[in-house]
């Protein structure tokens, strides 16, 4: 119900966002030679894009001159709505006159653009010609001159408007009271208050959808003096018809001054939960901090929905003294209730927030510790980083690996030294996760990595094996031959898990630094695992785009000599598959003998034959004979049969 309460009052902020009258457009000046040409144009047998350039032009650069030829154009169906476009923003009476001779002329679609353009000049001479259509049979002439006396917004427009509004049929009544509207603002704007308050009585008062009585009650308080404007206020805010409720509320919106406020806080003791909640979306919205009391009582008690919105309007009011009543609310019974507390403490800005936040931080509850970690992160407070380094030592591991976490997020290189203390005092395997992640955070950010690396590096002789491991992993993602050099020599680590560690370093290396180490342990080590994880990787790092095509297949030919399983096969093609050399393709062609391989090696000859057509067409057509010969798989021998026709084509068969 409160949705579609709700939706009631974003309807009416639309229909009141086109009531707003416009005014005519205006021009700078051009010279006759140019203008000439472009009536030319107009008057000429030119093609239709020709003259709407011309049009369009002329709506920049016309001219008196330009009128009578463009008024000539209103009744082409095809350009009508061009020499419109020309013709509002000329400055000259005749466009006016011109408009008002079309009314009498022409029907359909270009009298209702006319009609739409005398609106948007605001002609008040055109308003007997317009109250005329407001009754003919075509609903869209009607709708059109409703609003154009509506935009033209003179006293004159308004009463022929509200003249025709009694008899008007249903089809066109809600156009009648939309140019109604505009008349009203037009009026207010220039101090005829009491003529717009007349509109918005009858607009009050016609049998017309809930946006309209709805709007007419907030126009209707809004034009009245302020001591009237009160009264109504609060009598429509305690309504029972929520429609005029909802007008109440917008027009409560636009009101300034506290007293306003007043009449807000004082009826929300009156009104159902409902209503409520847009009352205090209100108070909200006007930021007036003499809503605070009202607010503070309706977090206190009440309906769910009511206290949680009252939440949110203290935190849009943003005032330091509602940071004790979301501490507080950190710990009520209701969860939702809870989380949305702590969500407004989190955006509440100054310095009353951090220190709330802080001062969690020394609470003998753990989850209150992880609530103030939580906020202290939220809030970027950077100033807290020795708070964070302190909670990192708490006896709730909870607790320690969040603070670990935020000293990552909020830290930069100035805390590197103390968290490499604090980081060989962590034992436990996840402490030392979260310790590993901080110290990446923070070592990413070092303009010069080198000197962020030395420290690692020095740390690693004085570390326990499951720290020298998270410190290998760090490493890893700096790079640079200084991490890769620490981690070659771990290699040789007489702990396993320190060994094997270093190893998927090396295999998930960033670059092809790490290839000669990775093909000397495929080579040579001990372990069967290590080494085919070495061979693995080494193939992998020879599709990296970034090394030369001789480097890349020095590499596959290096590779190939210890391949023993169909997976690493698969690793070699790929790697094949990327470089654009006939070498590469020779290389590839004897795998298409291998069932389980022949399609990955089809894959990978035709990704080289397509990159090197043109200069090998004679090798590329033999080659996909091969494949088409070779495989069952129609996509591929479909691309296949497309490479040798074009490859025939390329060596002239």
């Amino acid at each position: 119900m409160l949705k579609l309460k709700m939706s009631y009052v974003l309807l009416i902020t639309l229909f009141l966002s086109i009531t707003l009258p416009l005014g005519p457009q205006t021009v700078s000046a051009a010279t006759s030679e140019e203008v000439d040409k472009l009536i030319a144009v107009i008057k000429s047998d030119a093609p239709h894009k020709e003259k709407a350039d011309a049009c369009r032009r002329l709506a920049v650069v016309g001219t008196q001159e330009a009128v009578e030829p463009l008024a000539e154009l209103l009744a082409d169906e095809k350009l009508s709505h061009m020499a419109r476009y020309a013709l509002e923003p000329i400055p000259d009476p005749a466009v006016d006159q011109a408009f008002r001779e079309a009314l009498g002329k022409l029907e359909g679609g270009p009298l209702v653009g006319v009609i739409g353009s005398i609106g948007v000049r605001g002609d008040g001479m055109a308003v007997g010609a317009l109250t005329e259509k407001l009754q003919v049979s075509d609903l869209q002439v009607s709708l059109a001159a409703a609003k154009a006396l509506g935009s033209i917004g003179t006293s004159e427009a308004a009463k022929a408007l509200q003249r025709a509004l009694p008899d008007a049929s249903a089809d066109n009544r809600l156009a009648i009271c939309e140019g109604l509207f505009r008349s009203a603002e037009s009026l207010g704007a220039k101090g005829l208050n009491s003529k717009a308050i007349a509109i918005y009585g009858q607009l009050l008062r016609v049998d017309a959808p809930h946006q309209v009585r709805c709007g007419a009650l907030r126009g209707f308080i809004l034009a009245h003096p302020q001591t009237d404007a009160l009264k109504l206020l609060q009598q429509n805010l305690l309504s029972n018809d929520w429609v005029l409720f909802a007008g109440a509320v917008q027009a409560s919106q636009e009101l300034p001054g506290e007293k306003i406020t007043k009449v807000l806080t004082g009826v929300l003791e009156k009104i159902p939960a409902d209503n409520q909640i847009l009352v205090i979306q209100t108070l909200g919205m006007r930021g007036d901090t003499g809503a605070l009391e009202a607010l503070f009582s309706r977090v206190a008690k009440g309906a769910k929905s009511v206290r949680i919105e009252a939440l949110h309007a203290l935190s849009e009011i943003k005032d330091p003294s509602a940071v004790s009543v979301f501490v507080e609310l950190l710990e009520d019974t209701d969860d939702e209730i809870s989380q949305v507390a702590q969500e407004c403490l989190a955006t509440l800005p100054g310095p009353q927030a951090d220190n709330a936040a802080r001062e969690m931080l020394t609470s003998r509850h753990p989850n209150r510790r992880l609530i103030s970690l939580e906020l202290i992160g939220r809030r970027r407070m950077t100033t807290s980083i020795d708070a964070l380094l302190n909670a990192a030592r708490d006896p709730d591991a909870k607790v320690r690996q969040t603070a670990l976490t935020k000293i990552g997020k909020l830290g930069g290189p100035a805390q590197l030294p103390a968290l490499l203390k604090l980081f060989v005092s962590l034992e436990a395997s996840q402490d030392l996760n979260a310790a590993e992640r901080a110290l990446r955070d923070i070592c990413v950010q070092f303009d010069d990595r080198r000197s962020c690396t030395a420290n690692l590096i020095n740390l690693l002789p004085q570390s326990s094996p499951a720290q020298r491991i998270a410190l290998l992993r760090v490493l890893k993602t700096l790079g640079g031959t200084e991490a890769l050099q620490a981690v070659r020599k771990a290699v040789n680590d007489s702990n396993d898990e320190v060994h094997s560690a270093a190893i998927r370093a090396l295999a998930s290396w960033n670059n092809a630094q790490a290839a000669p180490d990775l093909l000397n342990l495929a080579k040579t080590a001990a372990n069967p695992t290590d080494r085919i994880v070495s061979l693995r990787a080494y193939l992998q790092m020879a599709s990296l785009p970034d090394i030369s095509v001789d480097e890349r297949l020095a590499m596959c030919r290096q590779g190939s000599e210890l391949i023993k399983q169909d997976d690493e096969k698969r690793l070699l093609l790929a790697a094949l598959g990327g470089i654009e050399s006939v070498d590469a393709l020779a290389m590839i062609v004897p795998y298409l003998n291998e069932s389980s391989l022949a399609d990955e090696a089809a894959v990978a000859c035709v990704s080289v034959s397509e990159k090197i057509l043109q200069k090998q067409p004679d090798k590329v057509a033999h080659v996909m004979e091969e494949v088409i010969a070779a495989v069952d798989n129609k996509d591929i021998k479909n691309r296949a049969q497309k490479i040798l026709n074009n490859a025939n084509k390329a060596a002239g068969r």
